[in-house]
């Protein structure tokens, strides 16, 4: 009568602590350069060294420019943390993927693609979308600064267990829609806080059918929903993913782990704390209005009307379309649009450049939107010149930057101006996200292109 979550975790429980959190043991930690300094000064105040170097993955991200990476970064800032991540781990013997490796890039896109992020694994980093691993099977979540020094120093960490959610989606997906509107769909139903407290278990022939790509951008956006993480049982799917990766397990090893994998899932009499059952034909391609990931409607639906909006949240909703500039009631298809993201640990990946690409094929980027395509990895970069995607986009007037974070957050050169409107692939889109002022309309990598080619807010299914 186990769910997956409880089987996952239990087997990582060094010590259960009476009317106290659980001692759990942590199989992986990624620490990039923002959230991991304070933790290698705090091991160097107490002359400790990392318990087990060899399962602690280090890479900048965050603070990264996204063209001419090849030279010193011009913001002092950046350069700093940048520079500091490296001498922390040559102080301190773990592996780093520098800027110009070719195995850099967002740290949530390498984990997985180079067999890294394993189903049945625990894995933290000092990042909210940690969530994102859990596309492979694996329990994920981010953690405190405090917290990764805790991993480092012990490769454990002191953590209430979370209650358990399975979401199921049910049916097929209509053409057009794709693992972002999934999310974005979620997010609407059950608010920014609906899944507080729980970890998801995404199920049903939606996530079923759905590429690892699609469950990897679906798993990172649970946090936005208020999960602790979010996560797919293995299948075959999984499995074909992974075969082959750098680091995933070779010959014999390798059928024994599928053995082992072919074990995580959820008991038939499985109970979880919270169930709750969607259908794919309520979906259509989405995009956000206001300042949380949960303000979104249909792409031909009209922003709600005050009078829909419970009491409690008027204001809030009120502040936020000041915030954007719109009214309610007001629909966006054809608003105006300065810039188009394609990127981030939500939407960088290879499917998500083949996916942008069907749609501006044989077409003109429009003259009034500035285009920034930031592939989520070197290892992304590579495939897009392979397959050619680097030439259907540069003859569409489109040009692909190098590896980061970039336009997600504010952190780095790729910043929305104040006022602009920017279509965006990633995950968040408070006030000041993308840049002091920007508005950001978070969408998946097709009504990314559709506006980057008509330079509003367009149904991209008129293209497909």
């Amino acid at each position: 009568m186990n769910t997956l979550f409880d089987k996952i975790w239990d087997k990582h429980v060094v010590e259960n602590i009476p009317d106290g959190p659980t001692q759990l043991y942590i199989d992986r930690l990624y620490c990039h350069e923002v959230t991991s300094p304070q933790a290698f000064e705090g091991m160097r105040a107490r002359g400790l060294k990392c318990f087990r170097p060899e399962q602690i993955i280090c890479m900048p991200d965050h603070n990264t420019p996204t063209h001419d990476q090849d030279k010193p970064i011009e913001d002092a800032v950046s350069r700093k943390q940048v520079d500091t991540l490296e001498r922390n781990c040559k102080d301190f013997g773990l592996t780093h993927y520098g800027m110009m490796s070719p195995d850099n890039g967002i740290i949530h896109v390498v984990g997985p693609e180079k067999g890294l992020s394993l189903p049945g694994m625990t894995i933290v980093c000092g990042d909210s979308h940690t969530s994102t691993h859990g596309a492979m099977g694996a329990v994920a979540f981010g953690i405190g600064t405090s917290e990764v020094e805790m991993v480092m120093a012990s490769q454990c960490i002191l953590q209430q267990k979370p209650r358990s959610m399975r979401i199921n989606i049910n049916g097929k997906l209509k053409k057009g829609v794709v693992a972002k509107d999934v999310a974005l769909y979620l997010m609407s139903q059950l608010t920014t806080s609906g899944a507080t407290g729980y970890f998801v278990e995404y199920a049903g022939p939606v996530v079923s059918n759905m590429s690892m790509e699609g469950r990897l951008t679906l798993c990172n956006l649970s946090i936005e929903m208020g999960a602790r993480g979010g996560f797919v049982a293995p299948d075959e799917t999984t499995f074909k993913y992974i075969k082959d990766k750098p680091f995933a397990p070779k010959g014999a090893e390798w059928d024994k782990a599928v053995d082992y994998w072919k074990t995580l899932h959820s008991d038939e009499d499985a109970v979880f704390d919270k169930e709750l059952t969607f259908d794919a034909a309520e979906i259509e391609p989405r995009i956000t209005y206001g300042t949380n990931p949960g303000m979104g409607i249909g792409i031909t639906e009209n922003i709600p009307l005050l009078e829909s909006i419970e009491e409690s949240g008027k204001t809030s909703f009120i502040k936020s379309l000041g915030y954007m500039g719109f009214q309610p009631g007001q629909p966006l298809l054809g608003h105006p649009v300065d810039y188009v993201f394609l990127g981030a640990c939500t939407n960088g990946r290879i499917e998500d450049f083949r996916a942008f690409a069907s749609i501006v094929k044989g077409k003109k980027k429009s003259n009034g939107v500035t285009a920034w395509l930031v592939p989520g990895s070197w290892a992304v970069y590579r495939q897009i010149c392979d397959e050619g995607i680097d030439e259907v986009l540069r003859d569409a007037g489109f040009a692909i930057r190098q590896p980061g974070c970039s336009a997600c957050l504010a952190m780095n050169d790729d910043k929305i101006p104040a006022g602009k409107y920017c279509v965006s692939t990633s995950n968040r889109n408070f006030e000041g996200r993308q840049g002091p002022g920007a508005r950001t309309m978070l969408a998946s990598p097709l009504v990314a292109a559709a506006a980057a080619i008509t330079g509003k807010i367009t149904d991209p299914r008129i293209f497909l």
